[in-house]
């Protein structure tokens, strides 16, 4: 209708020009449409006028060829003028003269076309143009719709399916390379990075077999979910502590080199080889082997290559319509995938399998997020966090949780599941079924050490990882680090470290002892976690809830907060947890004197006393802020900063200098947990 009404308010313009055509009205009407609507012809030179621009009717209607008056040309061609009446001649079109007054056309002396009926014409026109345009925009809409549900899923399709390497072909891969990463995450990004500070010209190459460049995880189950616009969320930016915005990937593609340049580059570089998965090393030769046989002679090779999630073995062998709704969470598509399903009206159920560090900050974070869906965490412990907390705090962070809006349900285990029509749901120890339109399994990762067996490498039995010693080293010019690194720490023993510091830290001391440093794995690294506003803590050395703890915490009345000292004995709240050996169920107590040089006989009887009692106790204590000290023979051998930050560096120091049982006291004093 908009284009009709410009027509017709541009009529009296037009109809001027029309006396000076000499043409049928009607068929220069319908050009004149046409151009308005489809203005595209290449050979029209007319300046371009931008949307809502007032054209002139000469820019409008085709510049006429017959300016002059013409003579009218004879149908019949005669000797001598047609006869008077000229019955026998038949009419022709172009026999038809404008009228010489403007108001219509004249055929044998009769008006036959008047200006009203052009109105109407033009009018008809326009809606039926309206009613065509309404019933074509409907179906676009439709199409579109379904264009776009065809897309989402062939976005979630593409990143699950269809693995992309670059590059393409692996004769493109150098065959010789200085220094050589197997893996492409965290680790290998604090590698190369060191690599670089120290040999500036070095020439890296990466071997990832994700299809992406280095990117940090934290974020996936943290940051990016509290993102209020979508469109950053899918850039996978976020916001820092510090208000600043930035992306997950360490470096933008500008930064690294193209593989196949790396080796002809006099300034050195980095390059990924992204999709690519080596299946073997040759530590004599110092070859790597790729999936398709390619080899890849080094100087200098490290493995990082991570963990990988566990599944629940009911899922495993699952058909496509369930794997759709079931998830294991660990890389950027997983995040993605999931993203995009939670966010789906449809969604109404999330349920995520696992009360661990993962599991925990996923199911806060979609609590928080999504407040108009159900957030279950299912996990098999009394409370979540019950690995590595105390059970009196893994007790007060499960109520945190359902303060959050999470649906917890404890002790309990997914037993089978049952999917009709679509829809799936779960069936829970007890009997219990649960509906599910999206699973997140969260139950602890494994160490990807599938090189140890191939190339002849020695893993460790208990906790797992490629054995290495304190320099990170697993065999000559062969280095190991990041979660996947069984490494020897020389303040407490052999560990494995699953988390993003211990990335960072053990990576960059690979890249120095592969540019010749030596040295051995002394920093102590951290790990944190966020759940909701309310929980945030900061944790460094062997946290693990089977050992005896001592917890020191803020005593809140009210909105007024006061330190909790170990020196008074009224305001003592400490805890000691002691393992028994033929159950798995400790015993904790709390310590309501300040006898702190009894000795460990003393104490343990007391822990024993009444155990039921201290339980009831606990239940009516506030631990906003504290600090739990892990002690191992009397020693401390890890530290969980509740609540207060900015105390890490005096928590590395507290753990490297040894500290005993019987110098808590003191050292409770240096936190100052009240300053927060």
């Amino acid at each position: 209708m908009f284009v009709c009404g410009r027509i017709v308010g541009q009529l009296p313009a037009r109809l001027t020009h029309v006396n000076h055509l000499y043409r049928s009205v009607k068929y220069a009407g319908v050009v004149n449409i046409s151009n308005l609507r489809h203005n595209s012809d290449a050979s029209n030179k007319k300046p371009h006028k931008p949307s809502g621009t007032t054209v002139k009717p000469e820019e409008c209607v085709s510049e006429s060829k017959y300016l002059q008056s013409q003579k009218t040309i004879p149908v019949c061609e005669t000797g001598a003028p047609c006869p008077a009446p000229q019955e026998k001649c038949k009419p022709n079109n172009k026999q038809i003269q404008l009228n010489e007054k403007g108001s219509g056309f004249r055929k044998n002396g009769k008006y036959q076309f008047s200006y009203w009926h052009l109105v109407a014409v033009l009018i008809v026109t326009g809606v039926a143009y309206k009613i065509s345009s309404s019933f074509l925009k409907d179906d676009k809409t439709d199409q579109q719709k379904s264009q776009s549900k065809q897309k989402k899923e062939g976005r979630r399709h593409l990143r699950s399916k269809n693995k992309v390497k670059v590059p393409a072909d692996s004769k493109l891969i150098p065959k010789e390379v200085p220094y050589l990463l197997i893996g492409g995450g965290t680790a290998a990004f604090s590698a190369f990075r060191s690599i670089k500070s120290r040999d500036p010209k070095a020439k890296v190459l990466v071997i990832a077999q994700e299809e992406e460049f280095p990117y940090m995880r934290p974020p996936l189950s943290k940051e990016l979910w509290y993102n209020t616009d979508r469109d950053t969320t899918a850039q996978l930016r976020f916001n820092q502590w510090n208000g600043t915005q930035r992306s997950i990937f360490y470096e933008p593609r500008e930064f690294y080199s193209n593989v196949t340049n790396l080796t002809e580059s006099d300034k050195g570089g980095v390059a990924v080889a992204m999709g690519w998965k080596v299946t073997k090393i040759d530590v004599i030769n110092k070859i790597v082997t790729l999936e398709n046989d390619y080899e890849i002679n080094y100087n200098k090779c490290l493995i990082a290559t991570g963990t990988s999630p566990k599944h629940l073995p009911i899922f495993e062998s699952a058909e496509d319509g369930i794997k759709d709704k079931v998830i294991t969470f660990r890389t950027k598509d997983n995040f993605l995938d999931l993203e995009e399903n939670v966010s789906n009206p449809k969604c109404k159920n999330v349920v995520v399998i696992g009360g661990g560090f993962l599991g925990s900050e996923l199911a806060c974070a979609l609590a928080r997020s999504y407040k108009s869906k159900n957030i279950f965490q299912i996990y098999k412990e009394k409370f979540i966090m019950a690995q590595v907390l105390p059970e009196y705090l893994s007790e007060w962070t499960t109520k945190k949780a359902e303060a959050e809006g999470v649906r917890t349900m404890s002790n309990t285990e997914v037993q089978d599941y049952k999917y009709k029509n679509g829809r799936l749901s779960l069936v829970l120890t007890g009997g219990q079924t649960i509906d599910a339109d999206q699973v997140i399994v969260a139950v602890g990762v494994q160490p990807n050490t599938d090189l140890a067996t191939t190339s002849n490498l020695e893993t460790d039995p208990k906790i797992g990882g490629f054995l290495v010693n304190a320099e990170l080293e697993a065999r000559s010019n062969l280095w190991v680090a990041g979660d996947a690194a069984c490494f020897y720490d020389v303040k407490l023993g052999r560990r494995r470290v699953e988390h993003h510091d211990h990335a960072v830290t053990s990576g960059r001391l690979a890249g120095e002892n592969m540019t010749g440093a030596g040295k051995p794995y002394l920093h102590q690294s951290m790990f944190w976690s966020d759940l909701g506003p309310d929980v945030g803590y900061e944790a460094i050395g062997i946290v693990d809830s089977s050992l005896p703890t001592v917890g020191v915490f803020a005593k809140t009345t009210g909105a007024n907060a006061m330190p909790v000292n170990l020196n008074d004995e009224q305001k003592i709240n400490s805890e000691v947890s002691q393992s028994n050996e033929k159950s798995e169920s400790s015993i904790s107590q709390i310590v309501q004197n300040n006898n702190i040089e009894d000795n460990a006989e003393e104490k343990k009887k007391k822990v024993r006393e009444d155990k039921v009692k201290s339980e009831q106790s606990m239940k009516y204590k506030d631990f906003e802020k504290g600090v739990v000290f892990y002690l191992r023979d009397d020693v401390v051998v890890g530290i969980v900063l509740w609540n207060i930050f900015n105390r890490m560096s005096l928590a590395r120091q507290v753990l490297t200098g040894n500290t005993k049982y019987d110098d808590l006291n003191e050292v409770a004093k240096l936190f100052a947990i009240h300053e927060d």
